[in-house]
């Protein structure tokens, strides 16, 4: 075996194993173990068992909501999206996440109750259902029927029965259309306006207008209120088919609302009034005439009516505010006896309801919980409480209750910093509900997370949110706020007064809820970088104005006065004039914080733009940030600038001022564009005379094949970069290079400093590690800086010292965006937010990620050992890059680090380390999505997050074992659900052989066969069945006539219609084979064998016309009309496996 283990390694490695004998690592047989170890991952079953592409969950708050639905008996409720998403949530952790075919927005959602189904109304007159079925060992949600309503049916309200048998359809001409759930289908039964309002005055039977609302009675299922837009109600007898009881306002209608015992209801009009009605009289029993008056005011567009047990009852209603003062904000009011409150929320309330607890009386309810729906956030408020606090979200959280501007990820955090941060959360959330949580629908089947994962989110109001991201849920911890450390500048500061904040009247009863603010205090707040050290708990946030705040953790509440230092890149230097924004000013006086994050450091970059890049080492006490104009390193143990550097051309510094004022003119933008198009076509134009040139005489184009040449380097040492050895194994199979133009100065901003890195490498000789820092500029330029540390016990008061060690110029120019230091087998080396990693084997090696190759260097000799180009061999360029470990499905010991990318196009890939190779290419997002481009952040374990939209994180995984999805489960109670329709037996008897009436499993062949026979019935059901299976199609199949077009009986009444094809005639053929269905269309039998084949795949053209002439059997089972379902048997070594 060993011997065999060594032909095939040196068979591998081959011409390179040379080289790797006469490098300069002290352990050549490293890179043998390291080509071994390649050589089983790039086996297919390993890849298998490593690597798995898969969108997984969820977070965040569903952009857009349209709707919203509640079960009140499996505790389940359900929001409907603008873009027709569908999701259905229960306790924390039980959800479901479906889209609609057509991005339809939903408009109506109502479950069937009892049955775990769920029927939504489309915004193009379709209606949908929806089941929570077992698969496995767990529920999915599962879209089972589709009905398409008549375009002339304007839908305004929907209603579904107590029993579940029918959906009622309130329309826009007053009449009422019943829809058979069981079937789902659209009955002959409709209540026409006509009939309903026989007994009503002349003036509201000639346009009562639409139907506003169907409620039906609590204790009578065959009798409800309908509401027509104009005021008209009608208490409706379904059993007699009569009106009981007539009842008029003068006011438009909005809302109905039965009282728990049935004697009388509510309903709500848009000047903010309210009347009841009792069944027994026509007149209002009472009423409420504009309750926010006796200024007008807006309308109640919905209101709920709860009969509690020995109390008072609980009136909820939506809007209804003055409309002169508030009519802006959007409100929901609750009334409980004496106690009223109005919740104001930030966003348009979408829709609300309440969970009940039950109540001995059964016309009783116990509200617990009110949930409100709204465009930005859901909030839910504790009714049985004092004052009706808020509860804390375990899941759905307004993830921009301010506009996220940067995301990290932080895996593995220990027990004990993750204990302490919970404290902070749990001191934060005080004034929040301490009972439990109220939605409890399903439970949770998968199991608990194996560790703890951190997200944390930096926002344009300067907070900072910290998310448990262990699990399917995000849930809040804590949250941080800078706007704190800073006065009022020359910029706008915004800040509002308390008295502002206590401006509205005591009449009201304001009570804010929500997290929602869309409005910040100051741009320049923005926070554009976050890091956190899980060892010592030292946080970092850096923002748009240059500003650097430094946090310690402290349990306890403390007041201190955090220190401002500055730090100047340019100086006076060179005349450098910058015109952004002025810098933030920091608080002179000391500053109260609760347990938590302490400031203790500010650090202001000047001049103050944004910061681009940053990097902390909490056990070396240094943090480094770059921003537009250089990078520095601040010693926040001893509070004092160690080293600066300026990445600015000094040709270029007024220009790089004016640059960054974003004040640039239309004509000179207008011109620089016609410029760099001009030399872009002269560049074309002149590139077969540039070949004569020399290679001195011009920079190569990127994608060109690169050799040395001169690179501007440290006086320490000088390296360039070479191609790589023609010999190793990247080079066996080149691909096509595309030409890449050159870089311009004036394509985007050279000086700009993209990644830091802080590490303990190889870089002065190969004996010992020296702490070093890395940074990566815009022009493709690395400065590689040693650190040297004085001994501990002067640590306080010796400067640290700060050094030019190397320089290295990438030839192509490209912007760095990531730098990592990995051993010979890829592992990542000291990453400063983890424990050293232990078992590292040398020599080591350094990735530089730019955005369009990929090269690996070994350190120290700086010597090139692989490269990928990215954008000359696919035109893609990095926009995201991270080293990521992946763990075996079957062998929990075996673990290997690949390098996860993102490009421009959207796809996310991985490489292998060192050797670059690739493992996997998936498309992740749309191209033209930029903003969950630019927001993608990886994961340490192989997942990743991006913003699918502004208040939503998609979660993917491209590890095979880890994957961090929502498991759960719906118990339905016995026998709710109808049980479904039998299919009829066939007329003659037995089956005719090799016609079997079924379909066969999926993953099986096809096969369709209808009894020439059988009624006609029996044949529309199978052919609508086949044409049903989504599996069976590969093209679009012409579907079946509605059976309302045609006759009910069959024979002769088949026959015949101005639609009606002769009986010869063949409209529509189908043919099944190898899970594939061909559709296509023909006049005639005689037809058969030259079918016109134009919308298929093309790879099936050939195919099918082939198995037409020889080897199929074509049956044409049943003609009518416009369908024709054949059956085909395909022949298996000259015979048919039905023989």
């Amino acid at each position: 075996m060993l011997g065999s283990g060594r032909i095939r390694i040196e068979t591998y490695v081959r011409r390179p194993l040379w080289r790797l004998l006469i490098s300069d690592a002290p352990l050549p047989w490293a890179d043998v173990y390291t080509l071994k170890s390649i050589h089983c991952l790039n086996s297919e079953d390993a890849q298998r068992e490593l690597f798995a592409f898969n969108k997984t969950a969820c977070h965040g708050f569903p952009h857009c909501p349209t709707a919203l639905a509640w079960d009140p008996f499996l505790e389940l409720f359900a929001i409907g999206t603008k873009t027709g998403s569908l999701r259905v949530y229960g306790a924390p952790g039980v959800e479901y996440v479906v889209e609609h075919d057509a991005t339809s927005p939903v408009i109506e959602l109502h479950f069937v109750p009892k049955q775990g189904r769920l029927i939504t109304l489309l915004e193009n007159n379709t209606l949908h259902l929806w089941e929570i079925n077992m698969k496995g060992a767990e529920s999915v949600l599962e879209h089972v029927e589709s009905c398409t309503v008549d375009s002339k049916l304007r839908i305004f309200t929907c209603s579904v029965q107590s029993s579940g048998d029918h959906l009622y359809l309130g329309t826009e001409g007053g009449n009422i259309h019943l829809l058979d759930i069981k079937s789902f289908q659209m009955t002959d039964t409709i209540i026409y306006q006509d009939l309903v309002t026989q007994n009503v005055p002349e003036d509201y039977k000639i346009n009562p207008g639409g139907v506003e609302a169907i409620a039906e009675h609590p204790l009578d299922p065959n009798k409800m209120v309908i509401g027509y837009s104009r005021g008209l109600m009608v208490l409706w007898d379904n059993q007699s088919l009569n009106a009981d009881q007539t009842y008029i306002c003068n006011k438009d209608l909005h809302s109905v609302s039965w009282h728990g015992s049935g004697t009388k209801f509510m309903s709500a009009h848009n000047d903010c009034s309210y009347f009841v009605w009792g069944v027994n009289t026509s007149k209002a029993i009472e009423s409420v005439e504009q309750c926010y008056g006796p200024y007008p005011c807006k309308a109640i567009n919905k209101i709920l009516w709860k009969r509690t047990t020995g109390k008072d009852d609980f009136i909820i209603f939506s809007g209804g505010m003055p409309r002169a003062n508030y009519g802006e904000r959007h409100t929901v009011s609750v009334k409980h006896g004496g106690t009223s409150k109005v919740l104001d929320l930030t966003s348009k309330v979408v829709d609300f309801f309440t969970v009940d607890k039950e109540a001995d009386d059964p016309e009783c309810a116990e509200p617990v919980a009110l949930v409100i729906l709204a465009e930005e956030e859901l909030v839910v408020v504790d009714l049985s409480s004092d004052e009706w606090p808020s509860f804390a979200l375990p899941c759905l959280s307004s993830l921009h209750s301010s506009a996220i501007t940067c995301t990290n990820h932080f895996a593995n955090v220990p027990q004990d910093v993750w204990d302490k941060l919970l404290d902070v959360g749990r001191k934060q959330a005080v004034s929040c509900s301490n009972k439990p949580w109220p939605l409890v629908g399903g439970r949770v089947t998968g199991e608990a997370p194996s560790q703890h994962d951190l997200l944390v989110t930096g926002h344009e109001d300067g907070s900072v949110r910290f998310w448990d991201a262990s699990g399917s849920c995000l849930r809040q911890l804590l949250t941080l706020r800078t706007a704190r450390l800073f006065g009022a500048g020359d910029g706008p500061s915004g800040f509002h007064s308390a008295q502002e904040e206590e401006e509205e009247e005591e009449w009201l009863h304001f009570h804010k809820v929500g997290t929602f603010d869309p409005y910040s205090d100051d741009p320049r707040l923005a926070v554009k970088k976050v890091l956190f050290c899980l060892q010592t708990g030292r946080l970092v946030v850096a923002g748009t104005a240059g500003q650097v705040v430094c946090f310690a953790f402290d349990p306890e509440e403390s007041e201190n006065t955090p220190e401002a230092v500055q730090l100047n890149f340019v100086g006076d230097r060179d005349s450098f004039v910058w015109k952004g924004h002025d810098p933030l000013q920091v608080k002179s006086c000391s500053v109260k914080s609760e347990a938590g994050f302490h400031p203790d450091l500010v650090l202001q970059l000047s001049p103050p733009a944004g910061v681009t890049a940053l990097a902390l080492h909490s056990k070396w006490g240094l943090i480094a940030a770059g921003t537009a104009h250089g990078f520095g390193v601040l010693d926040f143990v001893q509070k004092k600038v160690v080293v600066s550097k300026c990445t600015l051309n000094p040709h270029d510094l007024a220009a790089s001022g004016d640059m960054m004022s974003r004040r640039k003119s239309f004509k000179k933008s207008l011109r620089e564009s016609f410029r760099r198009l001009r030399k872009g076509r002269s560049q074309r134009g002149r590139k077969d005379k540039s070949m004569t040139k020399s290679p001195d005489s011009r920079r190569p184009r990127r994608g060109e094949e690169e050799g040395p040449s001169s690179a501007v380097a440290s006086p320490a040492s000088r390296h360039n970069e070479s191609a790589i050895d023609p010999g190793s194994p990247l080079s066996e199979a080149k691909p096509v290079e595309r030409q890449v133009e050159a870089r311009s100065s004036d394509d985007a901003l050279s000086s700009m400093v993209r990644c830091l890195c802080f590490s303990s490498s190889f870089i002065l000789h190969s004996a010992a590690t020296t702490p070093t820092l890395w940074a990566g500029t815009n022009a493709g330029a690395i400065f590689v800086y040693t650190l040297a540390f004085p001994p501990s016990d002067k640590r306080d008061s010796d400067p640290v010292q700060c050094t030019l060690g190397k320089e290295i110029h990438l030839k192509h120019k490209a912007p760095v965006i990531s730098i990592h230091i990995i051993d010979a087998r890829g592992y990542p080396i000291s990453d400063p937010f983890e424990e050293d990693p232990k078992g590292l084997v040398p020599p080591q090696r350094v990735l530089i990620c730019s955005e369009e190759q990929l090269k690996v260097f070994t350190l120290p000799s700086l010597k090139p050992f692989g490269k990928l180009k990215l954008t000359a061999h696919e035109g893609a360029r990095l926009r995201k890059s991270a080293v990521a470990r992946f763990h075996s499905r079957s062998d929990p010991a075996r673990v290997e680090y690949c390098l996860a990318v993102l490009s421009n196009l959207g796809e996310v890939a991985l490489h292998s380390l060192p050797d670059l190779r690739r493992q996997m290419l998936e498309s992740c997002l749309r191209r033209e999505d930029i903003n969950g481009i630019c927001s993608l952040v990886f994961t340490k374990d192989g997942e990743g997050f991006y913003l699918s939209s502004p208040c939503e994180f998609e979660r993917f995984s491209l590890s095979a074992k880890r994957m961090v999805a929502p498991h759960c489960q719906v118990d339905l109670p016995e026998g709710v659900r109808p049980q479904p329709p039998q299919p009829q037996e066939p007329q003659g008897g037995k089956e005719e052989e090799g016609a079997p009436t079924e379909v066969a499993a999926e993953g099986d062949q096809k096969e369709v066969a209808v009894d020439v026979e059988a009624s006609q019935a029996k044949a529309e059901e199978t052919v609508e069945s086949v044409e049903k299976k989504p599996e069976l199609s590969s093209s679009p199949a012409t579907s079946p006539t509605s059976p309302k077009e045609e006759s009910s009986e069959g024979g002769d009444d088949d026959k015949g219609g101005l639609d009606s094809p002769p009986d010869s005639g063949i409209s529509s053929l189908v043919i099944t084979k190898n899970e594939s269905n061909f559709t296509t269309t023909t006049s005639t039998v005689g037809d058969l064998k030259s079918l016109e084949l134009e919308d298929l795949l093309p790879a099936d053209h050939e195919a099918l016309a082939e198995k037409l002439r020889s080897e199929c059997k074509i049956e044409v089972v049943r003609e009518k009309r416009t369908v024709v379902v054949v059956r085909e048997e395909t022949l298996v070594n000259g015979s048919s496996p039905t023989n």
